[in-house]
């Protein structure tokens, strides 16, 4: 795989998520908030997790808000969850952005707002990125 440069530090691939992490979250979201706990098509799951993995291989150019941009993208628009669809892709971008050395800092209003566009199809997965670089920080 081909060695990226990230905004703090060079690394040669980032930390990815891991299923059974993510439906941790997801689960402990519908705990706190309600809904049904099952998935939709275990499939696309598996193909928005992979998203990220596959950019990260063919295109030379994508950095830590692309792939984090992949992960919220797909989980988001994929419907993939009975219930949480757009809570999960948050996170999933927030802790893949966390392994990765970066916080995300936006108030719920913003993070509200940009998911419901996202789940809404007005707010396409580049802007995404910028999104979350713009509302980025490198961790301590």
């Amino acid at each position: 795989m081909p060695s990226r440069s990230w905004p703090s530090s060079p690394v040669n691939e980032p930390a990815w998520l891991k299923r059974d992490v993510l439906d941790e979250v997801h689960a402990d979201q519908l705990r706190q908030h309600g809904g049904l706990p099952a998935s939709r098509d275990e499939s696309a799951l598996e193909s928005a997790l992979a998203r990220p993995k596959n950019q990260w291989a063919y295109k030379p150019d994508v950095d830590l808000f692309d792939l984090a941009a992949a992960y919220g993208f797909g989980l988001a628009t994929s419907h993939l969850y009975t219930d949480g669809n757009k809570r999960i892709a948050f996170l999933a971008m927030y802790l893949f952005l966390g392994l990765n050395d970066f916080d995300v800092e936006a108030t719920q209003v913003q993070v509200v707002r940009v998911m419901l566009q996202l789940a809404s199809g007005s707010l396409e997965e580049r802007e995404l990125a910028v999104w979350l670089r713009i509302h980025s920080v490198a961790s301590d």
